[in-house]
């Protein structure tokens, strides 16, 4: 975190000059390490069965917060029967497991009862069929000796960690736990970060002061490239995607998204409404308000699929804007190959960054594996803005709006990305108008009213008015900003029509009946009826900050925040106070994330919906049931409970489970991206990446800069001591790191930053590289993604980066055709099947998970 988010770790020195206790948990000891309490190196690829240890302890000597976990999770919640768990037969699959579809059917994981509204329970917790119990056994195998076993930490340590970590939590104290792309970037990435919140839950760290789970953000907005996506399966406010097929009409989507308890009750309400954000006037309850219009989902839509088709020739073109795939994504070697195949290909970056120049000079282009002239790729580059040079939102990983206003005007013909889509648009647009065929309706509803300025820039400030929401019946004021009616930029569109009403104040306010349009439920109330743009505000009133910039939802600074006050409604302790009941309502320090008139003691009826449909004591408002998950009973593809799996590519062998690998990942099988299997002797080295302070990600706003490139001038790779003496290197000395995917040359920097680590009577050693390296600009080095396998961890697609095997080879790197020989020496992929992995399926086989289907990829084994 020092390392990697420097700004944002000189909180964590805040709280240990206070005395708060920093444990730093990294294969690596980093800048973070030192300046923590606790180094806790670890194996990559083994934090479930670290923190599941964790989950052991604090159940079997009984340190859990009870009254918090009895009536704030759904621990008292009764399984149904037929439920099986991994432990019943040591196999590491759940109930409902079928190996043709390579998925799971997840009906044996829902409760007893009337659904996840009104499930059975036992507050005893002492049914074997709670949840309770179920995590209990699940967890009984993770002894601090498996722990040793599979991480590499000792039980000395393990229990020093544990120690310090149960003494921080309770009535009086609270933890957090803060991870990055280190946890997400696995094959089970989205259950390592459930296994913290189990943690979390069990000593009642969740919606109260100074604890939480808090994901450290890559760039200054990625968490709101999810709020408001860049993905391709959920829509602004984390609403569903429409899937093709099962949800071809308005009332299947809605059906099938709208929950009977809580605040996903109101999914007609936000989902119409941005809708009618999309389409406007056009989007009517006679056209179901354009349901018809927004694309259908069929399958994996993810980039890695966009890459194959690339790959295979059926993609002709594609857009490239503010992203280095031929750096930052994994396979890079495949990446840049694919890119070939292209007709058209649209890059927008301040600099001429690897994409823009594959065809000319890319390592590829040097071992001829292409060639430029066959190349018949049209590439399109256009010079885009910094930060500096245009005005916007950001969303940081507290949830919290910035505005940023422009500092300077762009140079040249540098351009915004807002102008880029927004004149793109006008042009599509335009010949969709044009053209009289069906397939255009989409673009000749969309309601693109945008005003601009005289470059012809949209102004910002609509967009954000139009994300917050307004009544759709058209108030032309005649006045900007604000006024009695709420009315913001004269509620006319870009040509003067009237075109919009008051905004409204919060989600509450939205409707299901086509009279109000909002562009994402969570974010309303941050340019509201008062004119203010919120995320604008500058003036802090409270140690929440509170008055500087919009915390979505509704401004509420600790989500979940009704669990920082007893049951009974009075706060946990004084120290710890947030809001609480008092004088027939819910008050505090911050937005009380709770009904305001709902009583602790409520108990609703069983024909209640809604947020009325919840009793008093439940603060998880986005859950049906109202309470914080222990256990997933619906959502996850790889299982309810977080379960220990080895890396796709790993050099040892899973101890707890004789399933090795996450049964539900996708793999994505090709000759080109192909995994090393178990053990392989000859790559028998764990290899995980890592970011520098002086470079960011794939290097575009840093390589290029000369001071930034004096800092750290050159590719490496951290090695051990040990390890260097075994294979006769010397720290400076080149080497090469290879994978059945490519190989890389980089400089050994021999460090006891990095150590070797005994599994299971085996001494395992790891090796760190940076990723940020590649061959453009005045900073040259190789990709460490050319390393990395492309695969997808089943619920988000990610790759796995963070853990995979290499073998390194002294010396340099040969260049030009001499290359492939060499590689072909080091590792031999010559008529072998692209499935080497015992446990990979091969060509054609179903890809697992959401979108579980034959993969029928075209890469043809050499």
């Amino acid at each position: 975190m020092a390392e990697a988010h420097p700004v944002g770790f000189r909180w964590v020195m805040k709280a240990k000059e206070r005395g708060a206790t920093v444990i730093h948990v990294d294969p690596r000891f980093s800048r973070t390490s030192a300046l923590a309490d606790i180094w806790v190196p670890i194996r990559a690829g083994s934090d479930i069965a670290f923190l599941g240890g964790l989950v052991r302890h604090i159940i079997e000597n009984d340190l859990f917060f009870r009254e918090y976990v009895v009536h704030y999770t759904n621990a008292s919640c009764i399984l149904r029967d037929e439920y099986r768990d991994p432990e019943d037969n040591a196999d590491g699959f759940f109930s409902g497991w079928n190996e043709d579809a390579r998925n799971y059917s997840m009906q044996s994981w829902q409760y007893k009862g009337e659904g996840l509204s009104f499930p059975e329970r036992d507050l005893t917790l002492q049914d074997p069929q709670c949840v309770f119990q179920k995590l209990k056994r699940h967890f009984t195998r993770y002894t601090p000796e498996m722990v040793e076993k599979v991480c590499g930490i000792p039980p000395a340590l393990f229990y020093k960690v544990a120690d310090r970590f149960v003494k921080a939590s309770g009535p009086e104290k609270t933890a957090a736990i803060c991870y990055a792309v280190g946890w997400t970037q696995h094959s089970k990435g989205v259950q390592i970060i459930r296994t913290a919140s189990i943690l979390q839950l069990l000593l009642g760290n969740i919606g109260r002061p100074g604890g939480g789970i808090l994901a450290l953000r890559g760039h200054a907005s990625i968490q709101g490239s999810t709020d408001i996506p860049t993905l391709y399966d959920i829509l602004p406010g984390y609403l569903a995607m429409p899937r093709g097929g099962k949800e071809q009409t308005l009332q299947n989507y809605l059906d099938a998204h709208t929950t009977r308890t809580g605040l996903w009750s109101n999914t007609p309400a936000y989902f119409i409404s941005l809708l009618k954000m999309y389409y406007g006037k056009n989007a009517t309850a006679e056209n179901h308000f354009g349901y018809d219009w927004l694309p259908k989902i069929t399958a994996d839509h993810s980039f890695f699929e966009y890459l194959y088709d690339m790959a295979d020739g059926k993609m002709e073109g594609m857009f490239l804007i503010g992203q280095n795939s031929a750096v930052g994504a994994p396979n890079s070697r495949l990446q840049r190959k694919s890119m070939a195949k292209l007709k058209w290909f649209v890059i927008r970056d301040m600099v001429e960054t690897e994409p823009a120049r594959f065809w000319r000079d890319s390592a590829e282009i040097e071992r001829g594996e292409l060639k430029t002239e066959e190349i018949d790729t049209e590439v399109f580059f256009f010079p885009a803005a910094g930060h500096a040079e245009k005005e916007g939102a950001f969303t940081n990983t507290q949830r919290l709006l910035q505005w940023r206003e422009k500092a300077v005007d762009p140079p040249g013909d540098c351009r915004s990305d807002a102008w880029f889509i927004h004149q793109l648009a006008l042009r599509l647009i335009a010949k969709a108008k044009a053209s009289g065929d069906p397939m255009d309706e989409p673009l000749r509803a969309l309601d693109w009213w945008y005003p601009e300025d005289t470059q012809g820039e949209p102004k910002m400030e609509t967009v954000l008015a139009e994300i917050n929401g307004w009544h759709t019946n058209p108030v032309a004021t005649g006045a900007d900003g604000g006024g009695t009616r709420g009315v913001l930029f004269n509620g006319v569109d870009r040509e003067g029509n009237p075109h919009h009403g008051p905004q409204i104040d919060s989600y509450e306010e939205l409707k299901n009946d086509g009279s109000t349009a909002c562009g994402c439920w969570i974010y309303s109330g941050v340019f509201a009826r008062d004119g203010v743009n919120k995320a604008n505000a500058r003036k802090s009133k409270d140690y929440l900050g509170h008055g500087w910039g919009f915390s979505w939802p509704s401004d509420r600074r600790i989500i979940y925040n009704r669990a920082s006050a007893k049951p009974t409604g009075e706060p946990w302790s004084e120290h710890k106070k947030l809001v609480w009941w008092e004088a027939g309502k819910w008050i505090g320090i911050d937005v009380p994330d709770f009904k305001k008139d709902k009583s602790p003691d409520y108990e609703p009826q069983r024909q209640q919906g809604g947020l009325d449909g919840q009793r008093g004591d439940a603060p998880f408002i986005l859950h049906e049931d109202g309470l914080g998950w222990l256990y997933v009973p619906k959502g996850l593809q790889d299982g309810p409970m977080p379960t220990h799996y080895e890396p796709l590519e790993s050099p040892v062998h899973n101890a707890l489970y004789s399933r090795d690998t996450n049964p539900v990942v996708n793999w994505f099988t090709r000759a080109e991206n192909r995994f090393a299997p178990p053990g392989d002797p000859r790559f028998p080295f764990v290899l995980t990446t890592y970011r520098l302070t002086e470079h960011h990600t794939g290097g575009g706003m840093s390589r290029f800069l000369s001071h930034l490139s004096e800092l750290q001038p050159e590719m490496f790779a951290e090695l051990s001591p040990e390890l260097a003496c075994e294979l006769n290197i010397s720290n400076g000395h080149y080497i090469c790191l290879v994978t059945f995917r490519g190989a890389i040359e980089a400089r050994a920097l021999v460090s006891r930053r990095i150590r070797p680590m005994m599994l299971n009577g085996k001494t395992v050693h790891q090796v760190a590289v940076p990723f940020h390296f590649g061959a453009a600009g005045p900073l040259r080095g190789n990709a460490a993604n050319n390393l990395v396998a492309i695969s997808g961890e089943p619920n988000v697609t990610i790759m796995e980066s963070k853990a995979l095997t290499c073998n390194i080879v002294p010396g340099r790197l040969p260049r030009g055709p001499a290359f492939l020989d060499w590689l072909e020496r080091h590792a031999p992929q010559s008529g072998q099947p692209a499935n080497l992995h015992p446990e990979q399926p091969p060509p054609g086989a179903p890809t697992g998970g959401t979108f579980s289907r034959g993969q029928g990829k075209e890469g043809k084994t050499p």
